[in-house]
């Protein structure tokens, strides 16, 4: 079958933006920046995102569009080895099992979407709401829902689906992220979170803070889960890799610095005198704990219907950047089946869903409903020093999102230095951009990719399974 593409750069960049822009970077980084030096962490992750995460980038987008492969292909035609051959079914394997959990996520997003638009903000504000909403039989309904508009976009293809959907959702995503943040500046005290964000506190920078830059940069672009190999398959001969992987770039950096102009000037303006540790760690903790409790707050200065509606504003906005995610998550085993057993894409879309879905059922059940899942085996130290129990979504997230994909990366690099050469992947950045043959930047993405950007992954690939398994941290 003809090799689907892209029908122009612009629909790549927004596609791959679609993938980069997720919950981590609306919610979670600014979280982080706020107890980590502010504007100092900015900085520290614009640095990570465009001097370790950019020639990453590049790599995947080359290899991906050189070999018109999944990563499953493009390790193997080139690899010509088990061990690339395995390399190439982490890069697949890995997003598929991130699908599940992140397939999870969604759903509450869409749940407390459709809440907010019912006006149940006291409901959801309460201290168990999410617990009981998580456990309830309404959230299969929804569940069905996204798995719809899910499997819907992805139906439609490169062109007609993913593309399509990306012109839409992501100009959509960007106006409202806009809008929102203009209205909260308009709230009282906004401007204490404005200061706190923006001001720069380099006294915190410390490694543990630095690592946590790092992990967040490489994370929220979505590097090493295939994605980029997989959309760079898509991209047509003549368009600029440097220039569409500057743009993602520049993108996610843009979304996260509004998004740090949006949570912490909504929750200062909410309680002025909050300490940071008030503030949850987690992004789920933020979306679904506390800043429900501000839209709350609200219907005392806007009314019933005005909270009503900047809550369902917020989580449709927060809906649409992890739909985009979750479609891009999803093509890539899509795409390996595609290419391997040369099915059609509804075969491969409908046979790789029934399984995604069946274990995203079981991670669902796996908050308490399933005593089995809940506490399905223990590892790790826990604050009193004994093993901590995890449940069936944890240990998913824990294997493949927080611990694999750094091997991916690591690996990656490798892969793209040592095995397809530096040579092969300047050619193919240079098709379409004939100034980055003998640039500086080539200089720079042909040595980082080759010795310090794998050293650094190795490093917290190593540290990540010391400290999530073993509880021992050897770095801080």
């Amino acid at each position: 079958m003809k090799r689907e593409q892209f029908s122009s750069s612009l629909g790549f960049v927004l596609a791959a933006a679609g993938s980069a822009v997720g919950i981590g970077n609306l919610v979670a980084f600014p979280v982080m920046a706020s107890k980590n030096g502010g504007a100092a962490f900015l900085i520290m992750y614009a640095f990570f995102v465009f001097f370790i995460c950019l020639p990453v980038m590049l790599a995947e987008m080359s290899l991906g569009r050189h070999t018109r492969q999944n990563p499953l292909g493009a390790y193997t035609e080139i690899g010509q080895s088990r061990a690339w051959r395995t390399a190439g079914w982490m890069s697949v394997i890995t997003p598929f099992m991130i699908g599940v959990f992140y397939l999870v996520i969604t759903v509450w997003i869409f749940g407390y979407l459709a809440k907010s638009v019912m006006g149940q903000l006291t409901e959801l504000a309460a201290p168990d709401s999410f617990n009981s909403f998580i456990n309830s039989n309404e959230l299969f309904i929804y569940m069905a829902i996204v798995i719809g508009l899910t499997f819907a976009i992805l139906q439609g293809g490169v062109k007609q689906g993913i593309e399509k959907a990306a012109r839409v959702l992501m100009p959509m995503l960007f106006v409202m992220l806009i809008a929102l943040v203009i209205y909260v500046f308009t709230l009282d005290n906004a401007m204490l979170g404005v200061k706190f964000f923006l001001i720069p506190d380099f006294e915190k920078l410390t490694g543990k803070v630095l690592n946590g830059a790092l992990a967040q940069a490489f994370f929220s672009l979505s590097l090493a889960m295939g994605i980029l190999i997989t959309y760079g398959s898509y991209i047509q001969k003549n368009n600029n890799i440097v220039q569409a992987g500057k743009m993602v770039a520049g993108l996610s950096v843009l979304v996260a610095c509004c998004s740090g102009l949006l949570i912490l000037p909504a929750v200062f303006s909410f309680n002025p005198d909050i300490q940071l540790s008030e503030l949850s760690e987690s992004s789920i903790g933020m979306i679904f704990m506390f800043l429900p409790k501000i839209f709350l707050a609200l219907q005392a200065d806007i009314g019933y219907f005005g909270a009503s509606f900047i809550a369902s504003f917020f989580f449709l906005l927060v809906f649409f950047a992890a739909l985009t995610s979750l479609v891009s998550i999803i093509e890539v085993p899509v795409a390996s089946l595609m290419d391997g057993k040369g099915v059609s894409r509804r075969k491969a879309l409908y046979t790789l869903g029934a399984v995604m879905i069946a274990l995203a059922v079981v991670s669902a059940l796996s908050f308490g409903r399933v005593e089995f899942l809940t506490n399905l085996t223990s590892y790790g130290l826990g604050s009193d020093g004994m093993p901590t129990v995890k449940s069936f979504f944890q240990i998913v997230v824990d294997v493949f999102y927080e611990t694999i994909l750094p091997l991916n990366g690591l690996l990656l690099c490798l892969f793209v230095s040592y095995r397809w050469k530096k040579h092969n992947l300047d050619a193919e950045i240079s098709q379409g951009n004939s100034s980055f043959a003998g640039s500086l930047l080539q200089k720079y993405v042909n040595f980082s990719l080759g010795t310090f950007i794998p050293l650094i992954l190795a490093v917290i690939f190593v540290n990540t399974v010391s400290t999530i398994f073993f509880g021992k941290n050897l770095l801080f």
